[in-house]
């Protein structure tokens, strides 16, 4: 049978969320087009020729997307059965029914995905339609080696971009999914639960080889965290490391698990690691406290003064615009990334990130979120809020606009983040002028990847 999987966007990186079915599917003797719309255009025969059309959302962003290419590519395909899988899918199902939407597979799918493929093909012959419905249960699967066959070159992805000006053709894998936390605002929660799942690590290690082997000179983990199973990520890196001397890496590790693992900070350096990603979020105690993060403002100051002791590169990401920010706030957060010269180390785009409350999110536990949230928005997908003090509002959109900006001019990150800075001095009736600072650097100081988003 004739499929076609679909990638709208993963933040810069050759999905991983196409390559793993796609080994499932093929291996048992489905013909898979993987198409990633972010790099390709969605060319009209693979459409018209397709049996069953997949969409990978893994994030907001590809699942709004996927939600706008439905109605077209049914018009075109009005045969084919539709489905969407990865961890936004379960959780918006009832938005992508009503586009039409045959199936909904949310966590761990791989295996769904083959037995709905082959379902699929019998009701081809037999008429009989699959109502394409699941138990919501988080299956332990043992994974298939992912077949990237078909994706565009690595080369046409995000890459690492060095202080010395060098850029790295970049990886990605996925060494483990879900996540043990219970974050309040987190999108993984709803669907995993608490639950982690791990990746065999032959598997890991296989998919990193024939990337290598494609030009990879980096791999980015793509885990929710890395540390969510130590011995497990620590063996991995180990036989990485042991076969690729050379090849460097990045990792998502929460600040909590920073702290509580501290010891393994040096040889996470020493196997290749670069930097961390770390969600932050916020520099306010209290704002930590009700997203349930696990860490304090004083815990990512330490953290940070143990990165940098190891020589790894610590890239926080923010949610600066909440229902609880006050533009005291977000100057205060501002000055504390100044202070730190963390200026380069974050994301513009982190900078002017909104709070998202998606269906079945866990903010919407608490009464003063309830209070404020409207009813949810199935264009947006999300419960739209807004904060009783329009100037945060106002914020937010002019720091959204100074990055897109930015991005436009190719303006450095500390030339933005001067711009920003800037902005938010004049939206408190604070008068300065732009750093000097910023407008003397023309290169980065810190590596980063050169992905803006991250939702």
């Amino acid at each position: 049978m004739k499929i076609a999987l679909i990638s709208t966007y993963e933040l810069g990186r050759q999905p991983f969320g196409l390559a793993s079915p796609a080994a499932w599917l093929r291996k048992r003797g489905h013909e898979v087009r993987c198409v990633d719309v972010s790099r390709k255009p969605l060319d009209e025969e693979t459409v018209r020729e397709a049996e069953m059309i997949g969409f990978y959302v893994p994030m907001h962003t590809a699942a709004r997307m996927t939600v706008q290419c439905i109605e077209p590519l049914r018009h075109m395909n009005p045969k084919a059965h539709f489905c969407v899988f990865g961890l936004y899918a379960r959780m918006n199902e009832a938005v992508f029914r009503k586009a039409g939407v045959g199936s909904v597979l949310g966590a761990e799918f791989e295996e769904q995905l083959a037995k709905l493929a082959d379902e699929v093909s019998r009701y081809a012959s037999n008429g009989k339609r699959s109502d394409g419905k699941g138990d919501g249960t988080i299956p332990r699967l043992k994974f298939e080696i992912p077949d990237r066959k078909g994706l565009p070159s690595l080369k046409k992805y995000a890459h690492l971009v060095l202080p010395n000006g060098e850029h790295r053709t970049t990886g990605y894998t996925e060494a483990s999914r879900g996540c043990k936390h219970l974050c309040r605002h987190c999108p993984i929660v709803p669907v995993y639960r608490g639950v982690f799942r791990v990746v065999q690590p032959e598997v890991v290690l296989a998919d990193i080889r024939q990337q290598v082997k494609a030009g990879a000179k980096h791999i980015t983990f793509g885990d929710p965290d890395f540390f969510n199973g130590i011995k497990h990520a620590m063996r991995i890196v180990e036989a990485l490391h042991k076969e690729f001397p050379k090849l460097t890496y990045d990792a998502t590790i929460k600040i909590e698990h920073l702290r509580k693992h501290k010891g393994h900070l040096g040889r996470l350096r020493e196997t290749g690691c670069l930097l961390v990603t770390s969600a932050v979020e916020s520099l306010d105690d209290d704002v930590l406290k009700k997203l349930e993060k696990g860490h304090t403002r004083a815990d990512f100051l330490e953290v940070l003064k143990d990165c940098r002791h190891e020589g790894l590169a610590l890239q926080p990401t923010f949610v600066p615009f909440t229902p609880w920010t006050t533009i005291e706030k977000y100057l205060e957060l501002l000055e504390t990334l100044r202070e730190c010269e963390l200026e380069e180390s974050v994301a513009p785009i982190q900078l002017g990130i909104r709070l998202l409350i998606p269906a079945g999110s866990r903010l919407l536990e608490l009464g003063e979120i309830q209070k404020i949230c409207g009813p949810f928005e199935e264009g947006a997908l999300v419960h739209p809020w807004r904060h009783e003090d329009g100037r945060i509002d106002t914020l937010a959109a002019e720091v959204q606009e100074i990055v897109a900006a930015g991005e436009r001019r190719k303006e450095t990150r500390r030339e933005i983040f001067a711009r920003i800075r800037q902005a938010a001095r004049k939206n408190a009736e604070e008068r300065e002028e732009l750093d000097s600072r910023a407008l003397l650097a023309d290169r980065a100081t810190v590596p980063y990847l050169n992905e803006p988003w991250y939702c």
